[in-house]
This record gives structure tokens, C-alpha cells and sequence, in this order.
């Protein structure tokens, strides 16, 4: 019987209580972490990660680099995860992904390396690409990582809720000494995700034309920026709080709209009646979907960025309007490292909300209720 299998970590485990604590774990080959044990498909649990010692992460692979966390975003999909909605794709049992350490969007400094790391050593600042790709499969040599085999930490493996992470080298993108860790983590996925949605419709959109952004929260006001930063279309606001609508204006958006159920009247009205040429929608539910199809202009491209419901529409409409419906995935490295030189050269800036690493239910929580201006970030 091999004792060394079990991941809890927990002061319970018959596993642990079989072995000598100090023979299984020496105090300094402990870090604290913040661990998922159990899903909560109604997001009604009193705690969702419980704060742990588990083991330092480790150099296995040549390529391996370990990352000091400096910060760690706390990202809506960390919700999703909780609640279940990745597993029937990450684990589909319900019983071998957990327990689980949460957490995709890190930066920090370098810690150590593997023996094939060249050009990173202690104490360098970096962001963290959040798909630890192979490198040699076909999308990876396209540069399209997100697509490529691998893990993806804080979703099928341990991620960087934690003091420490390991990753690849293919995976860290030096930070220039003007941006700090815990300032840019959240970068790494929900700004990368809106970077890498805004860079795709500002290659369409041209002077005197209209962009829709739903929702002004945590990705949005980072798309808001990219936009404003990369094109010269006239950005327009959709978001049903004030505060979110006063954050899009200091971002750069020209037009605010309150969505109070007349929004889309709005939108037609400030678009002469014939819709916006691009639409990127952050929220993806709670009806976004089909009011945001409605404020695409024909030919225009609609963005789904935000998930949560089905995008319903008669094949025939696609057909008679020509309008795109197209999909978003986090970003490529390629793009990690341009969204970092715009936040060097302060064109895009994060509203964040600090938590201690101790404090990750209260920031999970405060994400869940609508109250994080911004992004959350953990900071160990």
C-alpha cells in the first residue's frame, strides 16, 4: 500500500495518521494553501476552501519553474469550479480531481529552476501563462497554447492559491520593474481573456463605428481600455450597477448604458437604429445573449466572452444578417506579453481589491455578491 498517494493533507486522513508526520512532511517542506475538498453545486456552504499545509511544490521536469506567488487573482471561474460547472470536463467522477488547490491567475518571482532553464533566475518578477502547454503539439507550435495539451493549474491541477507554483518555462513572462505582481495577477487570465477578445474586434472596427462592451466588471473594464487604447471606434457600456458604469467611464467609454430592461432601445437609438459593428459580451447569461445578438449590426461579430446560458438564434436570421457569433479563450502567450508592455506604458490599468491568502472565502464571497470592484487578488 503506497501511503504516499493521498493529496488531503488533512490532520484526519488515515493515510497521514499511518505514517509519522515528520517522515511524511518536514515543516519545511510545508506551505500554506487554500484547498477545495468538496463541490457545492448551490454556492450555500459556509467556507469553500479550507487553509492548509500541503508540501511545497517541486522541480520534476527539466523545464519546471517554481514561482513565488506575489499574488493570486480570484477569478469567477473559481466560482464555477466550486459549483461544478468544469466537471464534467476536468472530473467527470466527482472523486479524483479533489482535493484541489484553486487559483489560475498568478504572478510572483522566480524561486528556482530546472536544470534546461536558461535566461530566469531567483528573484525575477513574472506573470504566469495559465495553460502549461507540451510545446510540441500542433497548436502549440501556433503559438495557440490555450488550445494545446496540457494542464491548466487552479482548474485540473494545483494552482496558485498557495505561497508557491510550479509551472514551465514556456509559461512566465518577464515583468519590466514598473509593474508590480500583485498588482498584474489577475492579467494573466481575466485580462488576457478580454486583451485577446478586444484585440480581435479592433481589427475590424474603424473610425465613426460602435463597440458594445456588457458588462464593466472585472474583464470588462480591462476590454474597455484595450479598446480605447487600440482603435478609434466609439466604445459603448451596457452594465446594470453605477459603480461598474462610473469604473467604465474612467476607463474610456464614450456612451453608458444602465441596463434596466430598455438597454438594447438604448443601444439601437445611440447606433441610428442599425446596431454596433462588434459586441463583446462579459456577462453570457441572465438574457445578455440574445439582447447582445439584437445589438449587432448586420455583418457585425458578437463576442462571447462570459458564460452561463445558450446562445438561441434560427439559423435563417445567421444566414439573412450575416452576423458572427464568435468565441473567446484566455489568450496566447504572445498576447500575455503585449497586454504587459500596454500595462508598462499605462494604458491599461487593474482596479483591484487585496485579500490576505487566509481571507479567500471572504474574497470568493464578496466576488459571488456583486461587491469586488474590479478584481479580487490574493495575496500570501
Amino acid at each position: 500500500m503506497k501511503l504516499n498517494t493521498c493529496r488531503c493533507h488533512r490532520p484526519e486522513c488515515f493515510f497521514l495518521k499511518a505514517m509519522p508526520t515528520k517522515q511524511a512532511f518536514p515543516q519545511e517542506d510545508l506551505m500554506k494553501a487554500q484547498v477545495l475538498y468538496r463541490y457545492d453545486d448551490a454556492l450555500t456552504a459556509p467556507t469553500w476552501v479550507e487553509h492548509a499545509d500541503v508540501p511545497d511544490p517541486k522541480i520534476t521536469k527539466g523545464s519546471d519553474v517554481i514561482v513565488r506567488i506575489g499574488g493570486a487573482g480570484v477569478c469567477r471561474t473559481d466560482l464555477h469550479v466550486i459549483e461544478g460547472v468544469w466537471r464534467p470536463h476536468m472530473d467527470p467522477t466527482g472523486t479524483e480531481l479533489l482535493p484541489l488547490i484553486l487559483g489560475h491567475e498568478n504572478a510572483g518571482w522566480i524561486e528556482d529552476v530546472g536544470p534546461e532553464v536558461e535566461n530566469l533566475k531567483k528573484g525575477d518578477p513574472v506573470i504566469v501563462h495559465p495553460k502549461i502547454s507540451n510545446g510540441t503539439c500542433l497548436a502549440c507550435r501556433r503559438g495557440e497554447d490555450m488550445h494545446g495539451d496540457g494542464t491548466f493549474p487552479g482548474l485540473d491541477s494545483d494552482g496558485g492559491y498557495a505561497e508557491a507554483l510550479v509551472t514551465s518555462a514556456r509559461n512566465i513572462v518577464a515583468l519590466p520593474k514598473s509593474l508590480n505582481p500583485k498588482d498584474v495577477a489577475p492579467y494573466s487570465d481575466a485580462g488576457l481573456t478580454a486583451y485577446r477578445a478586444a484585440k480581435k474586434a479592433t481589427r475590424h472596427l474603424l473610425p465613426g463605428q460602435y463597440c458594445v462592451v456588457i458588462g464593466a466588471g472585472g474583464l470588462g473594464h480591462i476590454a474597455i481600455q484595450v479598446l480605447a487604447a487600440m482603435c478609434a471606434a466609439e466604445i459603448i457600456v451596457v452594465d446594470r450597477s453605477d459603480v461598474s458604469l462610473k469604473l467604465a467611464e474612467q476607463c474610456g467609454a464614450h456612451h453608458l448604458v444602465k441596463a434596466d430592461g430598455d438597454e438594447l432601445q438604448k443601444v439601437m437609438e445611440l447606433t441610428a437604429g442599425k446596431g454596433a459593428e462588434a459586441v463583446l459580451d462579459f456577462v453570457g447569461e441572465h438574457g445578455t445573449t440574445g439582447k447582445g445578438l439584437a445589438m449587432t449590426r448586420n455583418a457585425g461579430s458578437y463576442y462571447v466572452i462570459g458564460y452561463g446560458e445558450n446562445v438561441n438564434v434560427p439559423t435563417v436570421d445567421l444566414v439573412i444578417t450575416e452576423k458572427n457569433i464568435i468565441g473567446n479563450l484566455v489568450g496566447t502567450w504572445a498576447e500575455l506579453t503585449e497586454l504587459m508592455e500596454l500595462a508598462h506604458r499605462g494604458l491599461v490599468q487593474l482596479e483591484t481589491r487585496e485579500f490576505k491568502l487566509s481571507e479567500a472565502n471572504s474574497a470568493l464571497r464578496a466576488l459571488h455578491e456583486g461587491k469586488i470592484k474590479g478584481r479580487a487578488v490574493l495575496i500570501p
